[in-house]
C-alpha cells in the first residue's frame, strides 16, 4: 500500500521529475558517475540506474560509497541529489564537484522548458562582445530573456583555459574518440566555470560564458561596491567616466582568480583584463582591450599570467593598432604628473639632452642631486624610471602620443 501511494506521488510530481531527469542526465554526462535524485521521502525519482527509480534510497546502507549530497529545491518541493565517485577515474575536488552540481541544478531548474538556453546565452554574449548586436533595446530584451543583468557597469575578464579544457586525456589520440573528447571538454569547461563562480561568490553562472576553444569570459561588475576586497581602502568613488577607474582592483581580482584556477585545474591559465567602457555597447570595447592584452601578452611574455594594456610596457604602444587606445594609455600612464608641471618639464629636458644627467642639470640650472630627486619622484609616481632604457622608451612614447590629443 505504501508503495502504491509513493508511486502516485512520484507520477504527479511532473515538473520536479523533469528537472530531476535533466540534472541526472547532465551530471552523468559530465562526471561519469552514479547519480540518484530523491524526493522528500527519499524515493528515487531519477537515476543513472533506471532500475532503481521508484525505490527508496537508504543513505545509511550506502556507506561503502562516499556520496556527495546536494539539496534540490523546486518551488514547494524539496529533494536531494546524491552522486558517487566518477567511473573514469578522473579526480575532482569535492568543493568543485559541489559547485558543478549546484550549477547544473540551477540550470536545470531555470531551463526546464528551454534546454538550449545555455547555448543561446553563449551565442548572445559572443555576438555582443564582437559588436554584432548594436541595438541597445534588443540587447536588453535578449539579456532579460536569458537572465543576464546588464544594468551594473561591467568590464570583461577573458580567460584562456585551453591548456586545461582541450588537453587530451591519457591514451587519447587526436582524431579518435571525438565524442568522448567533446564530453570531456564540456565537463572541464563546466569545472572551470564552477571555479570562477565559487571564487567570485556568485549566485549562479549567468555572467560567465563559454566562447569556445577553451576560452571563457566573465562580464564582471566593475564598480567599487562589486569589486569588494579588491578595491582600494577608502576608495568609494563609483564615477566610471574615466576608463581606467577601478582597473587596479580588477587586476588584483584577476591575479587572485589566476591562482585559484591554477590550483583547481592544475594547468597553465592566462587572463586578459579589459577596461570599463560606458554603456552596454562598451562591453565590446572592453572585450577588445582584454583580447588585445591577452594576445600581446602571449606573444611577448608567454602564458600563465594576467595581462592588461597598462601592464604590457612597450609592447602595448607597438602592438595596439588603434591610435585612440594608445593615446588613452599614454594619458593614463602620465596622469600622476598632471599636477606636477615641474616634473614634466624635468623629464622632457632629460630626454631632450639624451638622458644625460649633467647636461640636463645644466639646462635646468639645478644641482645633480636635485635632478636625481625629481627623477626618483617621477619613478615613484608613475612606476617607470626615466633612467632605465625600457621605461624611458615608454615615457617618451607616452609624451609624444599624449600631444596628439591636443
Amino acid at each position: 500500500m505504501q508503495r502504491n501511494s509513493t508511486h502516485i506521488s512520484f507520477t504527479h510530481t511532473t515538473q520536479f521529475t523533469q528537472v530531476a531527469r535533466l540534472v541526472t542526465s547532465k551530471i552523468t554526462e559530465l562526471l561519469s558517475t552514479q547519480v540518484f535524485v530523491v524526493n522528500c521521502n527519499n524515493i528515487i525519482v531519477a537515476s543513472s540506474k533506471c532500475e532503481r527509480i521508484g525505490k527508496v534510497f537508504h543513505f545509511q546502507e550506502q556507506q561503502e560509497t562516499n556520496y556527495l549530497r546536494v539539496p534540490l529545491h523546486l518551488k514547494s518541493e524539496v529533494g536531494e541529489v546524491a552522486i558517487g565517485e566518477p567511473f573514469n577515474g578522473e579526480t575532482i575536488s569535492p568543493r568543485l564537484a559541489k559547485v558543478l552540481v549546484e550549477l547544473i541544478i540551477n540550470q536545470a531548474t531555470v531551463l526546464n522548458h528551454r534546454p538550449n538556453q545555455q547555448a543561446l546565452k553563449n551565442q548572445f554574449v559572443n555576438h555582443l562582445l564582437h559588436g554584432q548586436i548594436i541595438d541597445e533595446t534588443e540587447i536588453l530584451r535578449q539579456a532579460k530573456l536569458l537572465g543576464l543583468d546588464l544594468s551594473p557597469p561591467r568590464a570583461v575578464i577573458l580567460i584562456d583555459a585551453a591548456q586545461y579544457v582541450l588537453k587530451p586525456s591519457a591514451g587519447e589520440s587526436d582524431g579518435k574518440n571525438l565524442e568522448k573528447a567533446t564530453v570531456r571538454q564540456r565537463r572541464r569547461t563546466q569545472y572551470a566555470i564552477g571555479s570562477i563562480v565559487n571564487f567570485f561568490h556568485l549566485p549562479d553562472d549567468t555572467i560567465c560564458a563559454d566562447l569556445g576553444n577553451g576560452e571563457l569570459v566573465v562580464l564582471k561588475a566593475s564598480n567599487t561596491k562589486n569589486l569588494g576586497s579588491w578595491a582600494e581602502r577608502g576608495n568609494h568613488t563609483d564615477s566610471l567616466n574615466a576608463l581606467w577607474t577601478n582597473l587596479a582592483a580588477l587586476k588584483r581580482a584577476g591575479d587572485a582568480l589566476l591562482m585559484r584556477l591554477r590550483s583547481d585545474t592544475g594547468a597553465a591559465i592566462s587572463i586578459g583584463i579589459g577596461r570599463y567602457h560606458p554603456g552596454i555597447l562598451g562591453l565590446a570595447r572592453s572585450y577588445q582591450d582584454a583580447r588585445m592584452a591577452l594576445s600581446l601578452g602571449h606573444r611577448f611574455n608567454g602564458c600563465d599570467r594576467v595581462y592588461c594594456l597598462d601592464r604590457l610596457g612597450i609592447a602595448a604602444f607597438i602592438g595596439v593598432a588603434d591610435e585612440q587606445t594608445k593615446i588613452e594609455l599614454a594619458t593614463h600612464l602620465l596622469s600622476p604628473l598632471d599636477c606636477e608641471l615641474e616634473l614634466l618639464t624635468t623629464v622632457e629636458a632629460f630626454f631632450a639632452r639624451d638622458c644625460s644627467p649633467s647636461a640636463t642639470a645644466k639646462q635646468l640650472l639645478i644641482h645633480r642631486n636635485t635632478l636625481n630627486y625629481r627623477l626618483d619622484k617621477i619613478a615613484s609616481l608613475i612606476g617607470l624610471d626615466p633612467r632605465r632604457f625600457d621605461d624611458a622608451v615608454q615615457i617618451r612614447l607616452a609624451l609624444l602620443l599624449r600631444k596628439l590629443q591636443y
